[in-house]
């Protein structure tokens, strides 16, 4: 079992970016340059790895290697992502790394690319990057080439399976994680762990309230202590969790609603399974059935918001009311495009700096909120 902390570190401390390792600042999947970017580096990393793992670091700096970290990215889709846009696409897992310097909301991203020995290839058109191309590493780059025979880079595999190997857990680390995760990430809030298979450690936290006999957790943080997973991370959502002796479930609730009226909503159920010979998988099930509003009163709530954000844009005073509404934004745009306003999606993305200004940062967390659901929802079907 790799301690993924671990292996950020050996990574870093022993490899520049290289054919079997790239490193970014942080993804950006929102437009169809992010998109191609991203797919182009899997496509290399896959073709110039046959036979071993290759891996992008996501939240550190490029020139010194310092771990800044990225906000949690909880899609499990983002295979969908890659088999959208290659032919041969390798499998691919998106995990988040806790690190102890960064605040809590903040993770290391790590992409593991599986070995496939097959030449992936784009299937279609993605921004600059024609149908047809074939993409490897040289060094630190990825190249358009034009054709490619798969052959395996016994020096690769080499480095590889020494840093894999070197990053294994340990009972120390999995004691000092559960450890540092009650004790010290999570003082100011009940924390918990439960053991699966005399071998898994899940711990978690979060504010718990009981309503009508179900118990539901806010400001909730998840993590699999053994290889120093962060599982889910919510500033705003309420989920619930359930367990068995082979099991572990969350299911995750979102607020919308219109005029002051807010109800939660179930938004997708995750759950990890344990099997008695050391290994685990997790399966995801979008819940969302977004709620539905007269046509008429959701076109004047439209205009209202888009004359709001032109107020932002232009930095005209707002009043004490449309200052409170500014926070409402996010889910507000989300619900419009949700009852058929299509470009309510693009004007939401596109106020990104003005609320990421605003002086109210809860205002910029509500934007990734409604954007993390949105991204959900589109993965969970065809991609574009």
């Amino acid at each position: 079992m790799i301690n993924k902390r671990l292996l950020i570190k050996n990574l870093l401390a022993h490899n520049d970016e290289s054919s079997f390792y790239d490193k970014k600042r942080q993804l950006n999947l929102h437009t169809k340059e992010g998109k191609a970017k991203f797919v182009k580096h899997i496509c290399a990393l896959s073709n110039s790895n046959p036979t071993n793992n290759s891996y992008i670091v996501v939240g550190v700096e490029d020139g010194s290697n310092e771990i800044v970290g990225t906000d949690f990215y909880d899609d499990s889709r983002i295979q969908n992502l890659v088999n959208a846009f290659l032919e041969n696409p390798p499998l691919i897992q998106y995990e988040n790394v806790p690190f102890p310097n960064l605040p809590k909301e903040n993770v290391v991203g790590l992409v593991t690319i599986s070995p496939n020995g097959r030449t992936s290839y784009f299937k279609k058109n993605v921004y600059t990057i024609p149908a047809g191309a074939i993409f490897m590493r040289r060094g630190s780059n990825s190249i358009p080439v034009d054709a490619l025979v798969v052959e395996a880079n016994r020096l690769n595999e080499i480095i590889v399976n020494s840093i894999e190997n070197n990053s294994r857990n340990s009972i120390e680390h999995t004691l000092e994680g559960v450890i540092d995760f009650i004790n010290n990430r999570h003082k100011d809030m009940p924390a918990y762990y439960k053991v699966f298979k005399e071998l898994f450690i899940v711990c978690w936290a979060g504010n718990k309230k009981v309503v009508k006999g179900n118990t539901y957790y806010s400001r909730v943080d998840i993590e699999l202590i053994n290889e120093q997973i962060k599982l889910f991370y919510s500033a705003l959502d309420e989920v619930s969790i359930e367990y068995t002796d082979d099991t572990f479930s969350i299911t995750e609730y979102v607020a919308l609603g219109l005029n002051d009226k807010t109800s939660y909503y179930p938004l997708e159920k995750l759950t990890i399974s344990f099997t008695d010979k050391g290994s685990y998988h997790m399966d995801s099930q979008l819940l969302f059935d977004p709620p539905q509003y007269n046509e008429k009163l959701m076109y004047h709530i439209y205009n209202s918001q888009l004359a709001l954000l032109r107020k932002l844009e232009k930095n005209i005073y707002l009043t004490d009311r449309e200052y409170r509404d500014v926070s409402n934004i996010p889910s507000t745009l989300m619900i419009c495009y949700l009852n058929g306003f299509e470009d309510a999606k693009q004007r939401l993305a596109d106020a990104k700096p003005l609320l990421k200004a605003f002086p109210d940062p809860a205002v910029y967390v509500s934007f990734k909120e409604a954007m993390r659901v949105l991204r959900k929802m589109k993965y969970d079907r065809q991609v574009t």
